[in-house]
């Protein structure tokens, strides 16, 4: 997949995969995903659990290290830096996790959990990381004084603004934001998500953003990639996605959900998936989407679908993609549609 411009993140092939219990087995929980993400976009990335999504998230900010495949930011491997340039490169690309309870330490004041990144990079005078902290503070919208309390003092909301404040205090150009709203009320979930777009106005910061929440993926996201048991199965524009989606795995997520989808979609019945998602210890053979899909043939069993761009900049995996996508919707998004990459 190629775009017009060069990408700040590029990710191909990547494989990652961890011993399982039983002997000799492996849990293949990336299995072959690419794509790439360009400066200043929201790269939504859903899927269901066991989809492989938090893993992916971890394998770009090398969190964990991958099996085999490549990962480049702004071009560079980080793999083939020094541990000196890795440590310098790493902090222009961070992580936002899910529970901002475990993102902080209870022992230490608000204001030195975000100074805490800046003590273990090296940066500035103790003077200098105080006053970036307090500053990083006021641009996420908490007042000063908050940096004298203690995590339990403070909202969950609040507590997720401290998590954001601490990961813009080393200045990153990308953040993986994995489920960053899932463990917050329903009523302060819209002030975080304009807080990110905000920065992102401001800073222009690139995301990738992690959930499984439909609602929310759509309307914050740029470009929208679709999970299933660690492999991409759809990708493409948001509007594009969520309006006229191509895989049918895609297509039973947006019958679960009452908001994204247009009107001549609205069936008023639900795609129902038989059973669970399986194993990534024995992942079914050929598509590993079949066993749950209600379109799946002989040849799904025997050969993995092939990703290709159905239109332009909506990819899928699927051999039966082209019949999904009708002419009336390969004709609007083909007038329509802008190529983000893919």
């Amino acid at each position: 997949m190629t775009g017009e411009r060069a990408p700040t993140l590029s990710v191909r092939d990547l494989r990652v995969e961890f011993p399982a219990a039983e002997r000799g087995a492996t849990v293949k929980a990336v299995d072959g995903v690419s794509f790439d993400i360009f400066k200043g976009e929201t790269f939504g990335l859903i899927g269901e659990s066991g989809s492989g999504k938090t893993t992916i998230g971890r394998a770009v900010v090398h969190l964990v290290e991958p099996t085999a495949g490549t990962i480049l930011h702004d071009g560079v491997d980080p793999a083939r830096l020094s541990s000196r340039e890795f440590r310098a490169a790493r902090r222009a690309w961070q992580i936002v996790f899910q529970d901002p309870n475990a993102a902080l330490n209870p022992r230490s004041t608000i204001l030195t959990s975000v100074m805490e990144p800046l003590a273990v990079s090296g940066v500035g005078s103790a003077e200098e990381r105080r006053r970036a902290a307090l500053q990083a503070l006021a641009r996420v919208g908490l007042p000063e004084e908050i940096g004298a309390r203690y995590p339990h003092q403070l909202s969950g909301g609040q507590k997720q603004r401290v998590v954001i404040a601490r990961t813009l205090t080393l200045k990153p150009e990308l953040i993986v934001c994995d489920e960053v709203v899932a463990a917050l009320d329903m009523s302060i979930r819209g002030d975080v998500l304009n807080l990110f777009a905000e920065l992102q106005r401001e800073l222009g910061l690139t995301y990738l953003f992690i959930t499984h929440d439909l609602s929310v993926v759509s309307h914050i996201s740029d470009r929208i990639a679709v999970a299933y048991l660690g492999r991409l199965v759809e990708l493409g524009p948001a509007e594009a996605v969520t309006e006229n989606a191509i895989h049918p795995y895609t297509r039973a997520l947006l019958s679960a959900e009452p908001a994204p989808l247009p009107s001549h979609m609205r069936t008023g019945k639900r795609i129902l998936l038989e059973g669970e998602i399986p194993s990534p210890i024995n992942p079914p053979s050929g598509c590993h989407f079949r066993t749950r899909c209600g379109h799946a043939v002989d040849l799904c069993a025997q050969r993995a679908p092939e990703w290709r761009e159905i239109v332009r900049g909506h990819w899928a995996a699927c051999h039966f993609a082209e019949q999904f996508c009708s002419e009336e919707n390969v004709a609007g998004e083909k007038a329509g549609a802008t190529l983000l990459g893919g």
